[in-house]
């Protein structure tokens, strides 16, 4: 039996999160894309181990030397590392996600001039970590990237926004609230980008219901999505 606690993937030790049987997750039997037997394991990297390679350890520690000049420690801001396929992911807690992001565009040493968006991931099985905030940086000075990683939970959904660090995260924010519900604190317009104004609720959580009506096919009637697929 697979002790789902410790995973390999890739080589790489995995903290298993949940197992999706199908193409949607389907749990009756009405699956109608096919797909009924495909199994697919959800997985998120466990902590890299020193060293690092290469300039991943020199991030780190120019990083922890950064916080520990402000007073903080170190393991109280940086919750783990992790070089899974081969890129840099420092997972830090939510609070302290403006101050990481100051020192990676005015660092002399780490200069990432260049935030590419945030993208925002939905894990309901993540208890307590259920919505996710992935952010790419880049150093055109360096010619490196790395991506800074941030959760918050269903009950609390709440990241600060670093739209005053990286201006054109402005945009990127208000997508990610729109379709998955991260509020944005600190964000100078969080408004609806793809929605109406009206809309109720975030389509892109696994948890949004599908919706859709019946529809009649040479005289046999196909259900809707939400009665025959589901994405948990």
């Amino acid at each position: 039996m697979t002790d789902h606690g410790s995973l390999t993937h890739g080589g790489v030790g995995a903290e298993y999160i949940t197992t999706r049987k199908g193409m949607w997750g389907v749990k009756d039997g009405a699956d109608t894309t096919g797909f009924s037997g495909q199994e697919e394991v959800v997985t998120i990297a466990q902590p890299a181990h020193r060293p690092y390679g290469g300039w991943f350890d020199d991030v780190v520690d120019i990083l922890g030397e950064l916080l520990t000049a402000d007073g903080l420690r170190p393991d109280e801001v940086i919750e783990k590392v992790t070089t899974q396929y081969g890129e840099l992911v420092i997972f830090i807690k939510r609070e302290h996600l403006v101050k990481v992001a100051r020192y990676l565009r005015d660092d002399q040493d780490l200069r990432f001039e260049l935030c590419l968006g945030v993208s925002a991931v939905h894990y309901p099985q993540d208890n307590g970590r259920e919505l996710h905030g992935f952010y790419t940086f880049f150093s055109i000075t360096h010619n490196r990237s790395l991506s800074i990683e941030v959760t918050a939970p269903e009950n609390d959904p709440h990241i600060p926004s670093i739209v005053g660090v990286y201006p054109g995260n402005d945009w990127p924010e208000r997508e990610a609230w729109d379709l998955m519900g991260i509020v944005f604190d600190g964000h100078p317009g969080l408004t609806r980008s793809v929605m109406p104004d009206d809309w109720v609720g975030h389509p892109q959580r696994k948890d949004y219901p599908l919706g859709g009506i019946p529809v009649e096919y040479k005289g046999a009637v196909i259900p809707p999505p939400d009665t025959r697929r589901e994405y948990n």
